[in-house]
């Protein structure tokens, strides 16, 4: 069995116009609806987009069993204004992931985006989170550690108290976050770069904060491998040992999840070497940025499970942790 818990939704071009419209009319025209049949979600499932085939056909293809769903994060707009466009397009997203774990029960399951606008308080977006959990049966949250989009204002640190608001509900829900960016205004720094920086900023943030001291059930996934921490860790590690009383940089680490959507074998044995596959959860992102063919092996790059499967000095019980079982544990999969 393998689990994917890193995946985005593949959703019909009516979501993608919903978002255009209320965007060029700032919500004057009212909120409105994305207007789908159950068949149209189903071709969006099958269309060829990123990949040499469509969504489900890739999973099949690198033997993915179950997958977990989210918002695409480029697509969030989190610094868009007013607020209420940001809430209603994340609302219909969510409503659009939904619908697709219900024609695929059992395949799909859904990860929810939060409302978050940028400069608002977080408490504004955990009634969707609630929606999402409570009526809608989804798994976790997508959290987005910049809703300022990479536009020149920083969001405060992750072990800053604005989230905590976020980490209590998270809590109570027994829910987990997964940390992922959204889009980014800069052409320096395009999305695909900024999501690993700013995994970077908040793998670095939340182990020098007192969060997981003050909420010590939260859960929280790093998306990526934890951006650039693992390949920088001897720094780290350094430096917090300076610190009088100072824990081990690698001890706080080891309080956080990582998914393996990394695509080199390099890249893969020094993540799970370094944080043990007990904090790892396979994660390909089934299709996405990784769905290209690689000439050197023919196949795509996502087609990491074999990958980890010739790691000889995993056990066998110890890859089916990452393969199966923490996603199981951690998102309370049946």
């Amino acid at each position: 069995m393998i689990i994917d818990c890193h995946g985005h939704v593949s959703a019909p071009a009516e979501l993608w116009a919903y978002k255009a419209s209320i965007l060029s009319h700032r919500g004057a025209h009212g909120r409105g609806k994305v207007m789908v049949t159950d068949d149209e979600i189903r071709r969006a499932c099958n269309k060829v987009e990123m990949a040499p085939v469509g969504h489900l056909d890739m999973l099949k293809k690198n033997r993915i069993d179950m997958q977990l769903i989210s918002p695409r994060p480029f697509q969030m707009m989190h610094s868009a204004k007013p607020a209420r466009v940001v809430h209603w397009f994340t609302e219909e997203t969510n409503n659009i992931i939904h619908r697709q774990t219900q024609l695929y029960d059992g395949f799909f399951f859904g990860v929810c985006g939060l409302p978050q606008v940028a400069g608002a308080p977080i408490e504004e977006a955990l009634p969707e989170l609630t929606r999402c959990v409570t009526e809608l049966g989804f798994k976790g949250c997508i959290l987005n550690p910049d809703p300022f989009e990479n536009s020149g204002t920083e969001a405060p640190a992750l072990g800053d108290r604005y989230w905590y608001p976020l980490y209590e509900k998270l809590c109570e829900l027994d829910v987990p976050a997964h940390i992922h960016a959204t889009g980014s205004h800069s052409e320096r720094t395009p999305y695909t770069v900024h999501f690993i920086n700013e995994e970077t900023i908040a793998v670095y943030g939340l182990v020098n904060s007192d969060v997981f001291k003050d909420f010590p059930s939260l859960k929280i996934v790093c998306s990526h491998g934890g951006g650039a921490v693992p390949y920088q860790v001897g720094r780290f590690q350094s430096s917090s040992m300076r610190k009088p009383g100072g824990q081990r940089f690698i001890d706080g680490m080891k309080k956080l999840y990582y998914d393996t959507v990394l695509y080199s074998e390099g890249g893969l044995k020094l993540l799970i070497d370094l944080v043990g596959p007990e904090r790892c959860l396979f994660g390909a992102e089934c299709p996405g940025v990784g769905s290209a063919v690689n000439p050197v092996t023919g196949t795509t790059f996502d087609d990491i499970a074999p990958i980890i499967e010739s790691f000889d000095w995993l056990t066998a019980a110890q890859k089916k942790m990452i393969f199966e079982d923490n996603a199981r544990a951690l998102f309370k999969l049946a």
